[in-house]
């Protein structure tokens, strides 16, 4: 009889400590995501989960779209332990980018990325750190020719490689993926470390199709989770793991080749980026702003970005053309009429491609590759559109609001080169904001713009895309570091 009172007790006691565990987190985790006073609406927040399911991991931005419309131009989310402001429409993103710049300029810090680049780069640092390394980077690429003619010349030599390359497919289908990848990432690695790599290497090609792997883990739904919920995600196996793995990868490859400009360094001599930054290690005032760590860093930040954003826009500049032929042939025309078939295309001739130059600027502003931009972090409190956004709110730029905005552009849903156009001259459009604003807008912006015309104009001048037979152009796209065309194969038929 007392063994089973005792039993009775010991059931009842489990069943209470349960009990009142369950409703101490449910109130630790409501008082936790307390909206604040005046603090953006926002869709009703589960516990624990937050508004992970009003998102929607299989189309996050039609998602975003929704709550757009339900809830206004600044909204609310939490997601995990985490407050998020959504921000849409051209003049609230400028507010934030601009206007209120100062109060908008860290990154917050996520465990999937933090484990690796913690503080250092140019993409994950902030404040003192930040400004060093970011003004580095932007002497470096002057230093390199950027926005020089021997920075057009170099563009101009991969694309000859580029279109001697896709001439070597003789107008079958083919995947144009990593020759593209492979031209446009030759381009940063000769400013990082002055070499360039052949188009069939296989440790190159091994390297980019990692950092493919890494932009489409990225999107992963564990991996997404991983960010939100460390404390539970270290414990499930899933993708979220490989992307360690990728990064150590990419920064032993980049180890071995800061290792071999060590091995010839010359302190007086600068030959490219790494040589310009051991130069400023050699003469750090231990203020810990130029390390080894930071130079990695910085080398993966730019290789990424100088690949993968760029030649995903030249992926969709070809489907499109594809899908647009009159558009091709139109551009085509132009090209033949004003620059011909012998001379290669140079960035002076932007100025006598009007029509040319707009499609480059349709390709990116309908292709919308950094649809939601990179977040940001408030670093003081800040009154927002009439709501108060606390310090320490992650922020998100709803960039496709802007790129894809009726009140900005006659046709937002639609290929329209004549968005750049006015009495058939080019017009440049204050919403077009592809490489955002502000301070911490895409350092790399020159660069890309040359490499986008130069690439497309040379692609164009030497090939007619098409297409395979019985196949229809597909604008499927999938998630990743960028909003990416599916894989697809097209004919480059020579001209």
């Amino acid at each position: 009889m007392l063994r089973l009172l005792s039993e009775g007790i010991s059931s009842v006691s489990i069943r209470t400590l349960l009990v009142f565990l369950l409703v101490f987190l449910l109130i630790a985790d409501y008082m936790k995501s307390r909206k604040p006073k005046n603090f953006p609406p926002g869709p009703f927040r589960l516990p624990f989960l937050g508004n992970v399911l009003s998102i929607g991991f299989i189309d996050p931005l039609k998602g975003m779209e929704k709550l757009t419309k339900k809830y206004g131009d600044i909204f609310s989310m939490g997601i995990g332990g985490m407050s998020w402001i959504v921000v849409s429409n051209f003049k609230m993103v400028k507010e934030v980018l601009v206007n209120e710049g100062e109060n908008f300029l860290d990154r917050p810090r996520f465990p999937v990325d933090n484990e690796f680049f913690n503080e250092h780069g140019l993409f994950f640092s902030n404040g003192h750190i930040w400004k060093q390394q970011r003004r580095f980077a932007l002497t470096s690429l002057r230093n390199s020719g950027l926005g020089k003619k021997r920075m057009e010349e170099r563009i101009q030599e991969e694309c000859r490689y580029l279109t001697n390359a896709i001439g070597e497919e003789q107008g079958h289908p083919f995947d144009p993926h990593f020759n593209i990848n492979n031209a446009v990432s030759n381009v940063i690695c000769s400013v990082m470390f002055g070499d360039r790599y052949e188009y069939h290497d296989e440790h190159f090609q091994e390297l980019l199709h990692l950092l493919d792997k890494l932009a489409l883990l990225q999107s992963h739904l564990l991996s997404q989770l991983y960010s939100f919920f460390p404390n539970i995600m270290k414990y499930i196996p899933g993708p979220h793991h490989t992307i360690s793995q990728i990064w150590k990868q990419l920064k032993n490859f980049l180890c071995d080749i800061i290792a071999k400009h060590k091995e010839d360094w010359q302190p007086t001599e600068s030959r490219d980026f790494i040589d310009s930054y051991l130069q400023e290690i050699a003469k750090d005032d231990s203020s810990g702003c130029f390390s080894e760590e930071n130079l990695v860093a910085c080398m993966l930040d730019l290789f990424i970005a100088g690949t993968e954003t760029t030649s995903t826009t030249l992926r969709w500049a070809l489907l499109y053309m594809a899908a647009y032929p009159e558009i091709q042939a139109r551009v085509q025309a132009e090209i033949d009429a004003v620059v011909g078939q012998t001379q290669q295309p140079g960035l002076d001739d932007q100025a006598t491609l009007p029509y040319t130059n707009a499609v480059v600027h349709e390709v990116q502003r309908f292709s919308n590759v950094v649809p939601v931009g990179v977040l940001r972090l408030t670093t003081r409190d800040t009154l927002l559109g009439g709501f108060l956004v606390p310090k320490g709110t992650i922020l998100m730029p709803n960039m496709t609001s802007v790129l894809m905005d009726k009140k900005e552009w006659e046709t937002p849903d639609a290929f329209n080169p004549e968005h750049f156009l006015k009495d058939g001259q080019f017009c440049r459009r204050e919403a077009f904001i592809p490489f955002s604003l502000g301070k911490r807008a895409c350092l790399g912006e020159q660069l890309a713009r040359a490499e986008l015309f130069l690439c497309f104009t040379a692609l164009l001048q030497k090939f007619t895309f098409r297409m395979p037979q019985d196949t229809v152009p597909s604008f499927r796209y999938g998630m990743g570091m960028t909003r990416h065309p599916l894989p697809y194969r097209i004919c480059a038929l020579p001209r």
